[in-house]
């Protein structure tokens, strides 16, 4: 499997927005994340790294 955990990063630690993400759409100043059962999450950031081999996707404002 291929999905992505997402997280938040804030001053001092990262957390956890949603787990096993297959889908990452940026829209405007907000990214829908939907996960494999289709649920949909819309957070107000932008995407600042994506670490493949470790599966994650950091977000920040």
């Amino acid at each position: 499997m291929c999905e992505l955990n997402v997280y938040m990063l804030g001053e001092v630690e990262e957390k956890l927005v949603m787990e096993d993400v297959a889908n990452i759409v940026p829209e405007g100043d907000a990214v829908v994340l939907t996960d494999i059962l289709g649920q949909q999450k819309v957070v107000d950031a932008r995407i600042l790294e994506i670490r493949l081999l470790d599966h994650k996707v950091f977000l920040g404002r």
